[in-house]
Order: C-alpha cells, then structure tokens, then sequence
C-alpha cells in the first residue's frame, strides 16, 4: 500500500512547526551551498511569517505517515513587469529524495501556480547541487541564466 503525502500549512505559533521549518530550511542550506553558515533562523522566520500572510497555502510541511517529511515554500511576484510563480524552497528529508515524491512537490506547486492564474514560475539553483538541477530539468524547467555574480542558477517553467 502506497502512503499519501499530506500538504500542512506552516503554523507559526506552533513551536513544533518552527523547529521544523528551520531544521529544513538549514539542510537546505547545507545540501546548496555545503555549509549553513549564512542561514539566519530569526531572520528566516521574521521572512516567513511575512509571506504566508499573503500565500498561506504557498507555505506547507509535507507529512507522510505522520511524519515530517518535506517543505515547501511559494509565492508570486513580479519579474520583468508580469506576475510569476516563485519556488523558494522544494525540500525532502535526505532518506526521502530519489523516491518519486519531488515529483508530488512539484504537482502541489503547479496546482497552487494554477490556482492563482500563474502559468510561468521560477527558481534558483546552486550549480553545485547537481541532484536538483536534474531534478528541475526532469520535470521540464530551463536554465535560463546565472544570477548572484553566478552563485545561482535561475530556472524557469511553465504551467
């Protein structure tokens, strides 16, 4: 029998979810760049209480099994005078990557992009982080340019 992935939206008030989103958010930090030395937890959770008052069901834990299993994080914005989707973070807990599921991140994001009549959205990528890169590439996203003196990789895809 195959488990549900189940889509929690991020509740700031709970302690449980603020250890959660920062312990992932770190790794994110880590599996990226190699290190979590730049990542600002008070400063991270300053920014996140700020954009899921404009896109609560943009932010959600992923459970499976009742267990913390992944995060996402989205929102819309404009980039060069129309509105896009943006995914600021698609993360799986390291013993749940290669399973399939990214791909359950990835339809969740759509349906939220569809749902708020965006049909373009991008993100941006380490170039060392090869995995995602080929992960971005499978679900048909593009490179389609270097952006922070060419620390990250921005990629675009469609609807």
């Amino acid at each position: 029998m195959r488990n549900i992935l189940q889509f929690v939206n991020i509740n700031l008030d709970s302690e449980k979810h603020r250890e959660i989103v920062t312990k992932f958010r770190r790794d994110s930090f880590e599996v990226s760049f190699g290190d979590g030395i730049d990542f600002d937890e008070e400063d991270y959770l300053h920014w996140l209480k700020e954009k899921i008052v404009d896109n609560p069901n943009g932010f959600v834990l992923v459970m499976e099994d009742n267990k913390y299993v992944g995060q996402i994080e989205l929102t819309i914005r404009e980039y060069e005078g129309k509105n896009i989707g943006y995914v600021h973070l698609y993360y799986l807990i390291s013993e749940e990557r290669s399973k399939s599921k990214g791909q359950k991140l990835d339809d969740y994001a759509r349906e939220f992009f569809k749902d708020n009549n965006i049909n373009e959205f991008h993100l941006r990528v380490s170039p060392t982080n090869i995995s995602a890169i080929k992960f971005y590439c499978k679900i048909g996203m593009n490179e389609i340019g270097l952006e922070v003196n060419g620390k990250v990789i921005r990629m675009q895809g469609f609807v």
